[in-house]
């Protein structure tokens, strides 16, 4: 009956469908279990895709319904300057509800804890938000702190400074009574209250804290309410050119869901990235899995091709079972997908700025299942194609024929290629960028090829070089590691790969951390106090005095506008939406200084550095930082013109420069030379040095106190700052280290049974030459600590090497990781693979050895 249908297959493609199908489902009974390991390496991967493009489809859908809860208005416009008399007329021309916000940065002092902070204080007038609502505890706070003497306070700081509704906080030279504790604000981030926390105060006592100063770093906002049929995008491109003239820009609901997108991106990119390499290790697994089940199902095909199966349909069977059981891992990963979906809000919250409704989106899980599908078959393909060169002749040979995969065969090179795009294709779709997916695709290769090319290094080294002096146990799992059908290479690039990811993120973070420690180290300054009005320039310097700090710097900084360019006006530039010219250089508002010198943070790039202009009717010669340079496309003998608050200075760039923005020391863009701005309206910077927190806190107190407009940078506080959010990203890492460890897991335990075949026989064959189980055990687990010892150490290596470039190219630290973590990193994945290993591979004790000799591969 096989026969006639294997006939009859050949000439119709219906029946011959038919008896694949049949022949698959059949031919699978007694390896189902080992199939159902295709299933699982594929799942998660796949599971990771879904949850990301499950979450990415909420969020657009999300951003679009709440478009204008992001803003919290239809349309705000925001300037640097207090709003003229003009500004003012266009601003009543609108209409509308309208809502005024004045915003900068303060010391506010809590005088139940002594706990003095920089913080963001708002002080505000009118019923904004109008979309959404302030969430605050109590939630009455929200609209009764408009009221009265009333502030509400960051979530963050109230945590800090232990502080309870009803205390009080010193804003400048005024307490106000604490209404309420701010958790959330439409259109804004929760991670934003550890960077920078928010204090709320009604607008009407903002004059009596004397605050806003000359020169202050303050930013001034109304928003609108419109009427319902006014359209505020076509309204705001109708005040362009007025904008443009008064140095204000706009926002609308559409603006800011459009930048919250852009925003949204990178953190869709990382964790489609993340799912993606998971989806790649599982591919991988299926790969090695379906290599080994080759050559063990190489004399069923033979049998099959002696009973008339043409090498196409023979090979068929098998790429049936392999798409099966990778779709059935796509189906399995989409529901893992759909329900890790329901987790992610609470692992992302402080870093999503909306409110989402969770539901699966169907054509997410249609796209998850394909690509999960699509890799399955393409890293199958590959060994799948040597069942074509199994010759009819073997099943009537008794020796062992190994199927020779030939390199010369014009189809492997053809579905190499196809798999080489098909990634390529997938990176694509998964960045939405080319310059990104071709990247992180060839990032993924050479990776993925260094660890393989270690993990034949390593299996040609232990067959070379086996020093006879070790022990029996030692040689014999120094010898499985190149032994046949060994899978040195697979496990060291899947395990390495998950060390690597994992070691990255941890030298990654450990760097930057010591890039903020390492410019604090020293007699360097960890203390900048800003905003200092010229009558205040003894005062303060008698404060540090008496602290017993040194006035490291004082530095003058003016305030200025940039008007034009080489004889064009910056407004006509803003208008002509063919220019390419950075948009932010352009509206800037340039806080400069002048002197002689140049600092030690500053090198000379391009021209030369000129410190004094010779008279008032001398070429003013200023120094631009390069990347405003490169951002406004001049160079040096370009010709700028500066608004230095009303009065127009001519200027001809004299040299660029290089700057290290890293330093805790007062950097700028736009470098005058002395003798220029003398006279001009400025406040003052000063640097300083604490050498114990007590001393810094103390500081803080008592300027708070004396000088409440002054504000002072704690490096400190940076540096806890930073603690704390690279805290909450880590548990979105974590997250996403998960999938890939899990699929790494997975493919291990998937590579260790599949070659248990081999593994069997070998047991028996050491038990007949007088080895003992407990042996035969030792040299398993030796083996398997040897593998897990090498991969973690080829990921660490990887990852060392690409932290010594981050450190040396982009932190520009020394180069100094920690050992004991990264110590105890390898001792993990060696005890896990020693511990996986060992338990996928202990039946094989449970199997006589008489059974093993006649089992069939």
């Amino acid at each position: 009956m096989g026969v006639h249908r294997l006939k009859t297959g050949r000439r119709g493609s219906r029946i011959g469908l038919l008896w694949v199908l049949g022949m698959a489902w059949r031919d699978s009974r007694s390896h189902r279990k080992r199939l159902l390991l295709f299933t699982s390496s594929i799942a998660v991967g796949t599971g990771a895709l879904v949850a990301t493009a499950n979450l990415e489809a909420n969020m657009e859908e999300a951003a679009d319904e709440q478009a204008r809860t992001l803003l919290g208005a239809d349309l705000a416009l925001v300037g640097r300057r207090p709003f003229t008399a003009e500004v003012e007329a266009v601003i009543d021309s609108i209409g509308g509800a309208q809502s005024r916000q004045i915003d900068f940065s303060s010391m506010v002092h809590f005088p139940k804890s002594g706990g003095t902070r920089l913080a963001r204080v708002r002080a505000l007038e009118g019923a904004f938000p109008y979309y959404g609502e302030f969430e605050t505890v109590p939630r009455q706070a929200a609209t009764n702190f408009r009221s009265g003497q009333n502030a509400l306070v960051d979530e963050s700081m109230m945590l800090q400074f232990e502080a309870q509704v009803g205390d009080s906080v010193r804003v400048g030279r005024l307490k106000f009574r604490i209404a309420g504790n701010l958790k959330r604000i439409p259109g804004e981030v929760g991670a934003i209250g550890l960077v920078a926390p928010r204090v709320y105060i009604p607008l009407h006592f903002l004059p009596r804290t004397g605050l806003v100063q000359r020169g202050s770093q303050v930013t001034y906002r109304v928003y609108f309410r419109l009427e319902e049929d006014v359209d505020a995008g076509r309204l705001a491109r109708e005040l362009q050119p007025q904008l443009n003239k008064h140095h204000l820009s706009a926002e609308t609901a559409a603006r800011r869901r459009d930048r919250t997108g852009r925003t949204l991106a990178n953190l869709y990119y990382f964790l489609n990235l993340a799912g993606f390499t998971a989806l790649v290790l599982g591919s991988m697994g299926i790969a090695s899995s379906i290599h080994t089940y080759v050559k063990q199902k190489a004399n069923t095909v033979a049998i099959l091709r002696c009973l008339g199966a043409g090498a196409w349909q023979s090979m068929a069977v098998y790429l049936v079972q392999a798409a099966a059981m990778g779709l059935l891992g796509a189906g399995c990963g989409s529901l893992i997908g759909t329900g890790a979906l329901f987790l992610l809000p609470d692992i992302l919250g402080e870093f999503l700025p909306l409110d989402i409704g969770l539901k699966p989106s169907a054509w997410s899980i249609v796209q998850g299942v394909a690509i999960g599908l699509g890799m399955s078959v393409l890293f199958a393909l590959l060994p799948l194609l040597a069942l074509r060169r199994v010759s009819p002749l073997r099943a009537l040979r008794s020796s062992y024929e190994e199927n020779d995969p030939s390199s010369r065969d014009p189809l492997r090179w053809l579905v190499c290629l196809a798999l080489g795009a098909g990634v390529v294709l997938l990176a694509l779709l998964q960045t939405g960028s080319w310059i990104h997916g071709l990247s992180f695709a060839a990032s993924i290769a050479v990776s993925f090829s260094l660890l393989a090319l270690l993990g034949r290094i390593i299996a040609r080294g232990t067959k070379r070089f086996l020093p006879s002096s070790l022990s029996y146990v030692w040689r014999q799992g120094l010898a499985n590691l190149h032994r046949p059908n060994n899978q040195t290479v697979m496990l060291i690039v899947v395990l390495g790969l998950v060390t690597f990811l994992i070691s990255t993120f941890y030298l990654a973070r450990t760097s930057l951390l010591e890039r903020i420690s390492f410019v604090s180290g020293g007699d360097q300054p960890n203390l900048v106090l800003f905003d200092i009005q010229p009558d205040q320039i003894r005062q303060v310097a008698d404060l540090l005095d008496d602290f017993g700090l040194p006035l490291i710097q004082q530095v003058p900084i003016v305030t200025m506008r940039l008007e034009e360019i080489n004889g064009r006006r910056v407004e006509e530039i803003r208008n002509d939406s063919s220019s390419t010219l950075s948009r932010w250089a352009l509206r800037w508002e340039y806080r400069s200084t002048y002197r002689d010198r140049l600092v030690d943070t500053e090198t000379l790039v391009g021209g030369a550095w000129r410190g004094r202009a010779a008279g008032a009717s001398d070429t003013v010669f200023v120094s631009l930082e390069e990347g405003v340079a490169m951002g406004l496309q001049v160079g040096v003998g370009d010709e700028l013109v500066f608004d230095v608050q009303g009065l127009p200075i001519p200027v001809v760039i004299g040299s660029l420069r290089k700057v290290e923005w890293q330093r805790i020391s007062p950097n700028f863009l736009v470098l005058f030379p002395a003798g220029v701005l003398e006279e001009a309206p400025q406040f003052y910077v000063m640097v300083t040095r604490s050498n114990s927190e007590v001393e810094a806190a103390a500081l803080q107190r008592e300027a708070a106190e004396l000088l409440p407009n002054v504000s002072i940078i704690d490096l400190k506080l940076i540096l806890d700052t930073a603690n704390a959010v690279l805290d909450g990203a880590s548990r979105i890492i974590r997250l996403m280290a998960s999938f890939s460890l899990a699929t790494g897991l997975i493919v291990l335990v998937a590579v260790i049974v599949n070659s248990r075949y081999q593994r069997l026989q070998e047991s028996v064959l050491l038990q007949t030459l007088g080895a003992t189980r407990r042996q035969i055990r030792r040299i398993m687990l030796v083996e398997y600590l040897l593998l897990g010892g090498f991969a973690a150490a080829a990921g660490m290596i990887l990852a060392l090497a690409g932290n010594w470039a981050l450190s040396h190219f982009v932190f520009d630290v020394p180069f100094a990781p920690a050992p004991l973590p990264l110590l105890a990193l390898l001792a993990l994945v060696m005890g896990s693979t020693a511990l996986v290993g060992t338990l996928a591979g202990g039946n094989i004790f449970h199997r006589p050895p008489l059974e093993a000799l006649r089992a069939e591969a």
